[in-house]
């Protein structure tokens, strides 16, 4: 892991890329969801045979110092700085953001204006309401929110035994209070009325048994950014990438390859 030091605190990130020669190739930077780490996204990394890959760890979570924020526009605000910052470092082209990070994604494009060519959103939505008995678990009983994500049909629609172990394990890591700030965010968060000012070329890409973020939340996102597109994940929950991660792969090269061109 690497680190970058930015508003008085580290975060961590990984950067691969195993491309054969040098040539240019637009690097993504990877965000993840609530309760999670970078590593949530180990499946994607074979396509730094194509391109750069970059995973980073929000504040709070894995090897990223915490931030002292409030739920909300303060606490996304702060997870905008962790990706700007690391974005400064590897120079990617493409932000790629699931749940909490898609939340982080669109703040990116329409209050920081990063030097970014596209965008991939993933098992997230413009508005993200969350449960009310999974914000008072989350807060409270901590083990029944962690059970609630992982029945059929949440986080995974039907995990392998180790997949959905070491999924249950990191947001046991992460904690009670940096989950519970990540889906308080996700809650208060709501660009609805904003998203024709995304301007970069958007791919909306879903599970198609997604019960967190459902496959009309990101209809709604391909209908209302100017220039986005829409594909669906057959056989996936919110985890598309993890659960069916070679079609999740062939969608983003696919896209990167025809959104992104290339620069001198």
């Amino acid at each position: 892991m690497e680190t970058v030091t930015h508003q008085g605190r580290r975060t961590a990130y990984r950067r691969v890329d195993r491309r054969d020669g040098e040539g240019s190739a637009p690097g993504c930077c990877f965000v993840h969801g609530s309760g999670a780490t970078g590593r949530v996204w180990n499946a994607q990394l074979p396509l730094a045979t194509e391109f750069p890959i970059t995973t980073l760890d929000l504040s709070g979570h894995g090897e990223s110092d915490d931030v002292d924020a409030t739920a909300g526009y303060q606490t996304l605000s702060a997870y905008a700085d962790d990706v700007l910052a690391v974005l400064e470092e590897t120079d990617d082209r493409v932000l790629v953001g699931n749940s909490l990070g898609g939340a982080v994604v669109q703040h990116l494009l329409l209050e920081r204006d990063p030097d970014v060519d596209a965008a991939v959103l993933t098992g997230t939505g413009a508005r993200l309401g969350v449960l009310a008995d999974l914000l008072e678990w989350l807060e409270d009983d901590f083990e029944r929110a962690i059970q609630f994500l992982h029945e059929p049909g949440k986080l995974f629609l039907d995990p392998d035994r180790t997949t959905r172990e070491r999924s249950i394990e990191t947001m046991r890591e992460t904690g009670s209070a940096v989950t519970h700030r990540d889906f308080l965010t996700c809650h208060r968060f709501d660009v609805r009325d904003r998203l024709d000012e995304i301007t970069v070329p958007t791919l909306a890409l879903y599970g198609s048994d997604d019960q967190l973020t459902p496959p009309w939340f990101h209809e709604y996102l391909a209908d209302s950014i100017p220039n986005a597109s829409l594909v669906e994940i057959e056989d996936a929950a919110h985890l598309s990438m993890v659960e069916r991660a070679d079609a999740f792969n062939d969608a983003l090269a696919s896209f990167v390859e025809t959104a992104v061109s290339p620069r001198s």
